[in-house]
């Protein structure tokens, strides 16, 4: 059964109104971030019991986490899908990529042997890779001026929604071993092919067509990309989402894993500190970035700065207290409502705001890809690490975080309340411009 494509009415206002479309539509662009994550913690869920029925190394279980959603398969998406999604228009990506998801999803829902399991876990990554910079491109484009934070702050709420679902699930069905590992993904499979019908009647980006239209050399936008300001947006995002991500998807995959291998808890404790964490950033995004993010450059710095320090805090923790189920909680509810307003929100709208229309994909793309690439060379090495204790892997992910908050305070641009064209026409180099439009 065919769903008619619903149509926009027209450029979104500079007022933060919001409509019930756009809430809808936010909605569903949003599930990219609810597969994404979901997969992620079902994975690092199921990784030691993973590795005990196939017979994974460390090192195996290191391949693993890197070459899937949190890593590789993600970034090798992202390139492509970013770029396709300025090239072709945000709908041809997100009509699609859904279906190719659920056939990596089934992968590994059904494996019966490391090949199964590995080949699934690589396709998984590449569809949501794919998935995500176009999304947000979309309800980047379709929100107001003064509305954008909360509409991209709603699809980071579907970030830590997937893995609260999905980490439930997974407590509930530790008992069962394999079986309920399995089951676990075959929810994400029900939810895949639920959300790729439901998108069917979103229309393409307003903002794209417009922009898709006008004259303008592809391969010379592309070039533009890494010159003057567009260059420099790509070194403040890329930077400071880089080694934030290098934390957070450190904690995302193996929280558990550490908890078990290192002997705080059982694998049980570990995926209900995750739950927890994850709970933790979506009352953060709900309280604190929704509705203040719009609201001023000197809110968001002050938040910002905030979130930060809670986060180095969180891993520091470790360096001068033992790894308990105590400090484990305290950890990940300072990390978890840090991120909300120093973490990945604040990235994607960054994201949308510093680079024009038809390169807005294929930058975040890009800046997403190198982040997920050196999360992956990253991931082979954690269970190693881990295997000596908790404070490499503290110290490490410390001086991330570090690096990450000076980062995005220092070089946070003012862009709040703008509209993007405005935002454009104030960050155009006056040397070698290049046509392009949002």
């Amino acid at each position: 059964m065919s769903t008619p494509p619903e149509t926009e009415t027209g450029p979104p206002g500079d007022d933060g109104t919001i409509t019930k479309q756009q809430w809808r539509w936010t909605g569903l662009a949003g599930m990219a971030s609810y597969l994404d994550a979901g997969s992620i913690v079902a994975l690092g869920s199921g990784l030691a019991v993973f590795q005990e029925e196939f017979g994974l190394s460390d090192t195996g279980v290191g391949v693993l986490a890197a070459i899937g959603p949190n890593a590789i398969g993600c970034a090798i998406g992202a390139f492509v899908g970013g770029r396709l999604g300025d090239k072709l228009g945000r709908k041809r990506i997100y009509k699609w990529d859904l279906l190719v998801y659920a056939i990596g999803i089934a992968l590994i829902a059904l494996a019966v042997n490391p090949a199964m399991l590995f080949v699934g876990t690589v396709i998984v990554g590449v569809a949501v890779g794919a998935d995500v910079p176009t999304s947000l491109a979309l309800v980047g484009e379709l929100a107001p001026n003064k509305g954008r934070a909360r509409l991209l702050g709603f699809t980071q709420v579907s970030w830590y929604v997937g893995p609260v679902v999905v980490l439930l699930l997974a407590f509930a069905l530790d008992p069962l071993g394999l079986l309920g590992t399995r089951i676990v993904f075959g929810s994400l499979f029900v939810v895949a092919i639920i959300t790729w019908a439901l998108r069917r009647g979103i229309a393409e980006s307003a903002r794209w067509q417009s922009a898709s239209e006008l004259p303008g050399n592809a391969a010379q936008r592309v070039r533009a990309l890494f010159r003057g300001n567009h260059l420099k947006a790509l070194l403040y995002t890329g930077t400071f989402y880089t080694f934030w991500n290098l934390a957070a998807g450190t904690a995302g995959i193996f929280t558990p894993y550490m908890v078990e291998t290192i002997g705080a808890g059982s694998n049980a404790a570990g995926v209900a500190l995750s739950c927890l964490g994850f709970a933790a950033g979506i009352v953060g995004t709900l309280a604190l970035f929704m509705p203040f993010y719009d609201r001023s450059h000197g809110m968001r710095k002050g938040l910002f700065a905030l979130g930060a320090i809670m986060q180095i805090c969180s891993y520091g923790l470790y360096l001068v207290i033992d790894f308990t189920i105590p400090s484990v909680i305290a950890s990940v509810l300072l990390f978890y409502v840090g991120s909300a307003v120093a973490g990945e929100a604040t990235y994607k709208v960054t994201s949308q705001e510093l680079f024009p229309t038809m390169l807005r994909g294929t930058a975040q793309g890009f800046t997403f890809g190198i982040a997920r690439v050196i999360l992956g060379v990253f991931s082979l090495v954690v269970p190693l690490l881990s295997a000596i204790g908790i404070v490499p892997v503290a110290l490490l992910l410390t001086l991330f975080l570090l690096i990450s908050g000076i980062v995005g305070y220092l070089a946070m641009p003012d862009t709040t309340g703008k509209s993007l064209e405005q935002i454009e026409a104030e960050r155009a180099d006056p040397v070698r411009a290049v046509p392009t439009a949002s």
